[in-house]
């Protein structure tokens, strides 16, 4: 092959190895910016959890649920003579 060729095959091979290199960037770029809106996602999902779990503690709450068991179900707490201790069968006290 003479010098003319071996420079032809070796621009050619620059050419592809520039687009090669900015393909790859481009890729690069593509996937940082999903990286960052799924960040953002997560982020937004970890103050909803947090959130939720706040709220979970206030709807649970002991005093919370004795209310509303004693206004919605019309609950009291039993006499101590109205209190009944039943033992499983075979049970050793």
């Amino acid at each position: 092959m003479n010098k003319q060729g071996l420079l032809v095959v070796m621009i050619l091979a620059v050419l592809v190895s520039a687009v090669g290199v900015i393909e790859a960037k481009h890729q690069s770029r593509k996937r940082f910016v999903t990286l960052q809106a799924l960040e953002k996602v997560r982020d937004q999902m970890n103050v909803e959890w947090g959130q939720l779990q706040l709220e979970q503690g206030t709807w649970a709450t002991h005093s919370r649920v004795e209310r509303i068991a004693r206004k919605k179900l019309h609950m009291v707490n039993p006499k101590v003579d109205e209190v009944v201790i039943v033992e499983q069968v075979g049970q050793k006290p």
